[in-house]
């Protein structure tokens, strides 16, 4: 069995990459006491898995993590101890136990929703909304470790609007096979505000979905 874990990340921290984030994880765990199964061999390891890592700079309000129990626990306990072994800016939020052969999280994973404050022209963003969804295709250029390739992000955008006055809304697309950044959504629609340049801005993801949008700790 595993427990299936919701964590937030404070903005405090966002700067903290995921690399650092799974080993604060995995020395809260070791520190709590609680029956976490260890890898075998040589070198034993703690097998956690995150739904999706957290790009740098990045917060997070219900993020997710995978946690194999070696015995029983229950829910409540698990809180509990691992809480107090984190930091007040990391807390587990939920736990539940499934069943190993319960869907891993990355692998039901289908969008996720964010939310964006903006610290300068966001009125002309929030303006430009409307024409930008408006478009049959938005074509932007994606970065990866193999190169540079134009995509059209159009359909990874299942939802963007304006929430208050400094702050954009959006869910998109985030699986293998389609996913669209909040960073690379934003030099679209600066770019077709005609913005010269991107604003600063600070991202946090609020929550991840599977299929049909069905929040993805709740499948």
């Amino acid at each position: 069995m595993k427990m299936l874990v919701v964590f937030e990340k404070f903005p405090r921290i966002r700067h903290i990459g995921h690399l650092d984030l799974m080993r604060a994880m995995q020395r809260a765990l070791r520190r709590s006491g609680l029956p976490v199964k260890f890898s075998q061999g040589f070198n034993p390891h703690l097998l956690l898995t995150f739904a999706a890592p957290l790009s740098v700079g990045m917060a997070g309000k219900r993020e997710i993590m995978e946690v194999p129990l070696g015995s029983d626990v229950t829910e409540a306990e698990f809180l509990e101890k691992i809480n107090a072994a984190l930091p007040p800016e990391l807390p587990c939020l939920s736990a539940r136990i499934v069943d190993d052969k319960h869907p891993a999280s990355m692998a039901s994973l289908y969008a996720a929703a964010y939310e964006i404050a903006i610290d300068s022209e966001a009125e002309a963003l929030r303006n430009a909304i409307p024409s930008f969804l408006a478009q049959e295709s938005i074509i932007a250029l994606r970065k990866t470790k193999s190169g540079e390739k134009m995509v059209d992000i159009r359909p990874m955008i299942f939802e963007l609007k304006a929430s208050g006055d400094n702050t954009i809304r959006c869910t998109l697309a985030l699986s293998e096979a389609a996913t669209c950044k909040p960073d690379l959504l934003m030099d679209a629609l600066c770019a077709h505000a005609g913005l010269a340049a991107r604003p600063r801005t600070i991202i946090t993801r609020l929550q991840m979905y599977g299929k049909d949008l069905i929040p993805l700790e709740m499948l």
